[in-house]
């Protein structure tokens, strides 16, 4: 008769066999403290049942189980390691240590997503069998919060795989659908969605009852691959270090340590591998690199994703056939992720030759993945089936949404809304592809107003996750809601900002390259700017980017906003500019593919910094303080989103976080460029701002809201 363990329900059939079915309070089964008492119950149960002859765990809920409580992690205090590493220990190691001890098989049935710790407990059963189904995911995801898998993932996955396998698996922490976890060897057993799990398991059992001692429990147990005696194992954790320093550049601790326990897991016995990686995760939960991971990578991008700013109310809606204006490079990308999604796409450009060329780059993608075996030939005819290149207007007759993608020229913009908005379909919507101009400005010509919205794209808009959505004065909420479910509809991650010059992503981008050309004008060597942008976590380094960018879309931009009458009303990006306009006026270096720029680009791929910039600008008595160099280049971009916040300009905390994360490019362990200054901490900001206006200039004083958020509680949120 099944009775209920807190959150478990314990069931022991007539043949000895005992079904355990998590089923914890709330929507889904987590490591939290209900788990763990509930685990330790079950567990003491087992042990002392009679003629038990083996296990089933399993779920009730539709994931198996959701992994730790990211929640209660979070809010760990710094100074409370000790407390941690005794959760851990007591909490969820030992219960799970002496699961796998029973001396009776233990099997996991699993008929969800089995992530983190939900895998850890899967690790300690003695055989895996899974539903063959696109809900199950399987992984270790702790990474990419900050942590490491702590309930022995790390350990018993290099005791089961090896090295050389498990690596990969904990490094990049990926959810893999079954069939690949399956080949991982992470699943053992898979079932069609039909097959009853439960019975499934116990079937195993009774075919295998001697089964239920661990491989690295059985006497001359060795590791998959070899331990650390063995040359090929020494030689990867020799080589692995300076292979993960090129990656993470020693700005993420989670990755460090988990090379470290795997070191270890090669090294000692398997209780003192478990302790260290115990130790390990006590750590990790108190740095402020898993914090900011946790709170934006986490809670606020589901935030976002779910839909928070989303008006409320309004009905969601589809995208059927979309009209887009401008088969350039921003153009060819919004087509390919349109048709990608379904949807039917009219690619208009003022001659039917540059049109097919537009759609040529969808043909190309394609081609690639075909080359990959991600696609096949049919895939890529479906998907160019969808796309109509064309130069007649009257093709766009019926669009639920036009989207123009033509030059950030406001005349240009103007002439082809009004040419292209009446053929919206009744009640579409028309959004501009700018980054930079304001969408009231441009909604002046609308016969609609209302259904006038900026949907800003990044290039390469296959690869970029982001649309930044941006309402003007007019738009309604019923507009920005079908632009919302629009991002989504082509897998995109939405933010919502209102309307000012730049916006957010760009204008607080801009700062970034504007800090780059100061430090070059004061004389730093351009070498070293590149190099420390990099060393904080960006991307690339500021002239590097702005090169990619091109100084010719820079002046540009800026002989547009003279023009409005808007330049430097957001921000003072005026010494890029005035470089930018140096090197196009007298060199002729317009950028990358304009002439060269900050680099000169070599026919073998490489590139090196032109000579004559050193003859520009710089000086060999020019001496900064490395801290000085990264903290103006992080600040600066932190700084204006913070001022975008203030303004009014960012709708919420999350959309900044977010979109300065997949944006900018926003480093990863800040967690955002607002979510850095909580851990940073809201008074130490103020005082390092301080400390950087008195050496630096005004432009690095701290916005007002950070002393408002700091009375009124200390953190944005």
């Amino acid at each position: 008769m099944a009775e209920r363990i807190n959150g478990f329900i314990y069931d022991k059939d007539s043949d000895g066999l005992v079904t355990v079915t998590m089923d914890m309070d709330g929507p889904v089964n987590a490591m939290n403290g209900q788990y763990r008492v509930a685990m330790a119950e079950t567990v003491t149960r087992l042990e002392n049942e009679k003629d038990l002859k083996g296990v089933v765990i399993t779920s009730a809920k539709s994931t198996f189980f959701a992994g730790g409580d990211l929640r209660a992690l979070s809010s760990v205090a710094p100074g409370e390691e000790a407390g941690q590493f005794e959760m851990i220990e007591g909490g969820v190691k030992a219960p799970l240590r002496r699961l796998e001890k029973l001396p009776v098989p233990v099997v996991a049935a699993i008929n969800g997503a089995a992530l983190g710790g939900g895998l850890e407990i899967c690790l300690a059963c003695n055989h895996r069998i899974a539903w063959n189904s696109p809900k199950v995911s399987i992984g270790l995801p702790e990474v990419t919060l900050g942590l490491l898998p702590g309930g022995g993932g790390v350990v018993r996955s290099i005791h089961m795989l090896g090295l050389e396998k498990a690596l990969p698996i904990l490094m990049e922490g990926r959810h893999m659908p079954v069939n690949e976890a399956r080949e991982a060897g992470l699943v053992d057993q898979m079932e069609e969605i039909t097959t009853n799990l439960v019975e499934a398991a116990k079937q195993w059992i009774v075919s295998n009852p001697d089964a239920w001692q661990q491989s690295w429990d059985k006497k001359g147990h060795r590791i998959p691959g070899g331990d650390i005696w063995n040359p090929k194992v020494t030689q990867t954790l020799s080589a692995a270090p300076a292979m993960l320093y090129k990656k993470t550049r020693g700005l993420l601790p989670a990755p460090e340590k988990i090379l470290d326990v795997a070191a270890q897991a090669v090294t000692v016995d398997i209780d003192t591998a478990l302790r260290y990686e115990s130790r390990a995760l006590a750590y990790l939960i108190t740095t402020p690199q898993a914090i900011n991971l946790i709170t934006t990578g986490f809670f606020q991008m589901n935030s976002v994703k779910s839909g928070a700013s989303r008006p409320r109310g309004v009905e969601r809606s589809t995208v059927k056939k979309v009209g887009i204006l401008g088969a350039g490079m921003m153009g060819q990308g919004i087509a390919y992720a349109s048709a990608r999604a379904g949807i039917q796409v009219v690619l208009k450009d003022i001659s039917l030759e540059a049109a097919e060329k537009g759609k040529a780059y969808s043909a190309a993608l394609l081609d690639r993945q075909i080359e990959r075996g991600r696609k096949t030939a049919d895939d890529k005819q479906q998907l160019l089936d969808r796309i109509l290149p064309t130069a007649d207007d009257d093709e766009l007759r019926g669009c639920d949404l036009i989207v123009e993608a033509v030059f950030e020229n406001i005349e240009l913009k103007a002439r082809v809304t009004r040419q292209a908005e009446p053929f919206l379909a009744e009640g579409g919507i028309f959004g501009s592809n700018t980054s930079t101009l304001p969408i009231g400005q441009l909604a002046e010509v609308s016969a609609k107003p209302e259904n006038f919205i900026g949907i800003h794209f990044f290039s390469p808009v296959d690869k970029m996750p982001l649309i930044e959505i941006i309402c003007g004065r007019q738009t309604s909420d019923e507009t920005l809601a079908r632009a919302f479910d629009y991002a989504q509809q082509i897998r995109k991650t939405p933010i919502v900002v209102n309307d000012s010059l730049g916006f957010f992503t760009s204008r607080v981008f801009s700062t970034f390259l504007d800090e780059g050309a100061r430090l070059l004008v004061e004389g730093l060597d351009p070498v070293l700017i590149d190099a420390m942008g990099k060393k904080i976590g960006m991307p690339v380094g500021p002239l590097a980017i702005q090169d990619e960018v091109s100084q010719e879309l820079t002046r540009k931009a800026a002989e547009t906003h003279r023009e409005m009458g808007v330049l430097g009303s957001k921000g003072d990006n005026s010494c890029n500019i005035a470089v930018c306009e140096r090197l196009i006026g007298e060199f002729g270096r317009g950028g990358r593919y304009h002439g060269g720029g900050y680099y000169e680009y070599l026919e073998d791929g490489s590139k090196q910094v032109w000579p004559t910039l050193y003859e520009l600008y710089f000086r060999d008595d020019m001496e900064m303080p490395e801290g000085d160099i990264g903290d103006r280049l992080l600040f600066r971009q932190v700084i204006e989103s913070l001022k975008c916040l203030q303004e009014g300009v960012l709708r919420s905390v999350a959309d900044g976080n977010v979109g300065s994360l997949l944006g900018i490019g926003a480093p990863s362990w800040t967690g955002g460029f607002i979510q850095f200054v909580n851990t940073y901490g809201l008074q130490c900001f103020i005082d390092r701002c301080e400390a950087l206006a008195e050496q630096y200039g005004e432009r690095f004083r701290a916005p007002q809201i950070v002393r408002e958020a700091l009375e009124q509680g200390g953190t944005f949120h």
